[in-house]
Parts: C-alpha cells; structure tokens; sequence
C-alpha cells in the first residue's frame, strides 16, 4: 500500500501545482479580450474549465488517500465489492469497480 499511498501523493502535488498555475493565469483576467468570440477569452474559459476538472480530479486523490487511511481502499464505494487490480493500477484514485462504474454512465 505504501506504493499506492507514495504514487497518489505525487500525483496529488501535480494535479496542486496546476492548480496552483491555472490560478495566476485566471488572476491575470484583466489581460484577457473584450468579447465572445476573441481568442484570449476562450483561453480564460478554457482556464476555467481545466481548473474544474484538476480540482475534481484533486478531490478523487485525497478520497483515495483517505480510504487508504481507514483500510477501504481498493473496495468499490457503491456494492463494496473489490475493484479490480488492473483498474486500481491504471486508476489509482478510482472510487469504482468497472461494473458500478459502467453503470454511472
């Protein structure tokens, strides 16, 4: 587990320091256009969007590093059952056995 626990927390620090630069990229919105349509305002919005999906994708991280806390890692969070080795080591931070997460879609 100490593998598992050492690659969630680098992975942890990446997905932090793209935050962490996508931050002052928004914080410079007084550079960006001046209407719908003009490039730098798309690459504020996509800004944005990236940001939500790193700060989804931090919450999945620290679910993880928790469940590894109270033993529940590698057990599905919705049938409880095992989540399949090859998943957790393709998706570390997954929540999900490949059956429940087929479901959710």
């Amino acid at each position: 587990m100490e593998h598992i626990r050492s690659r969630l927390t680098r992975e942890l620090e990446s997905v932090q320091a793209e935050l962490d630069r996508l931050d002052e990229q928004l914080q410079e919105r007084g550079e960006y256009g001046f209407g719908k349509g003009d490039p730098a305002v798309y690459q504020w919005e996509l800004n944005l969007a990236m940001k939500q999906r790193f700060l989804e994708h931090r919450e999945q991280i620290q679910n993880a590093l928790q469940r590894l806390e109270t033993g529940d890692y590698g057990l599905c969070t919705s049938c409880r059952s095992p989540i399949e080795a090859e998943r957790l080591e393709a998706l570390p931070f997954t929540s999900l056995c490949i059956t429940c997460a087929r479901r959710r879609r």
